[in-house]
């Protein structure tokens, strides 16, 4: 991983974020920009359990999803500096503030410095299970450096139709790269593992979020996965698609999902054969679940 000619991501800019130059992630330099690090209730059971999860939010994206719940970090209108150093202590004072497991929240442009800081984290003695939680637009030989330093992969799997990853995430080659990522997460993680309160200690968990009017896109990426890797992932099947704007292109984003759209989506999932998934009930299309982006434990 060579920030001066980055290729982390499957854009492949090439800029050198080492002599300011910002690729499409609009990241530079050497150091970390973060929104929050703090205890987060509202991963799946299995990462953040009763005590919460560590999230480390980071800021920039190598996606430009629109219907993005955490725009203002994504889009890098928020972010607050902190070195490799510091991103090591905050590590460090997560697992001590009782996090279930350390919770890398939107990674990939920053794999380089995650790297190092891990590396030092780990020597002073974290012990917490490390989760890289991703939108899984990813480079398997980005995935490969990391090899031995992440205990869970939470990858979203968003499209399997190129045409709608091109529209929404201006990622038209968002399926195939997704899929070779996947296959290298697999790798490293074959077998889901848990401790005895139910928190996962090794594994993949694949996300997907039903998008309105899309419901084929989510079928067909389930199958696509569970036809591939059985189970030897779990699945996250989510019906909490947020409304973030209005799309005269997009008329289908302007609502959230119907009762009907996710219950054929289940249906179908259950149908191919899927026990191991966490699916959602009630009221979770809130932006109540979306973080404040107050730099706490930054």
């Amino acid at each position: 991983m060579d920030l001066s000619f980055c290729e982390i991501c499957p854009r492949k800019c090439r800029k050198n974020r080492l002599h300011g130059e910002a690729g499409f992630c609009r990241v530079t330099g050497e150091s970390v920009f973060l929104g929050r690090a703090a205890l987060h209730y509202y991963e799946e059971p299995c990462i953040s359990g009763t005590e919460g999860s560590g999230a480390v939010f980071f800021a920039g994206c190598s996606l430009r999803c629109l219907y993005c719940q955490n725009k203002p970090l994504s889009d890098f209108t928020l972010g607050k500096e902190v070195t490799v150093d510091r991103l090591a202590e905050i590590f460090l004072e997560l697992e001590k503030r009782g996090a279930n497991t350390l919770n890398l929240v939107t990674p990939t442009h920053y794999a380089f410095q995650i790297e190092k800081a891990l590396k030092q984290a780990k020597s002073r003695g974290l012990s917490i299970p490390v989760v890289y939680n991703t939108g899984g637009y990813e480079r398997k030989e980005t995935l490969e450096a990391l090899n031995g330093l992440i205990d869970v992969y939470l990858t979203d799997f968003k499209y399997m139709d190129a045409g709608l990853a091109g529209a929404l995430s201006m990622a038209p080659d968002y399926p195939e790269a997704a899929k070779k990522a996947l296959e290298e997460m697999v790798r490293q993680c074959p077998s889901p593992a848990f401790d005895e309160r139910g928190i996962m200690t090794k594994g993949v968990i694949v996300r997907h979020l039903l998008l309105p009017g899309h419901v084929k896109n989510g079928k067909d990426t389930v199958e696509y996965v569970y036809r591939t890797y059985g189970d030897a992932v779990w699945f996250s099947l989510m019906n909490q698609y947020t409304v973030m704007g209005v799309w005269k292109d997009h008329p289908e984003l302007c609502r959230t999902v119907t009762k009907r759209e996710y219950e054929r989506f289940i249906d179908f999932a259950l149908g191919l054969g899927v026990q191991n998934a966490y699916v959602q009930e009630g009221e979770t299309m809130k932006e109540s679940f979306i973080p404040a982006w107050d730099y706490e434990g930054v």
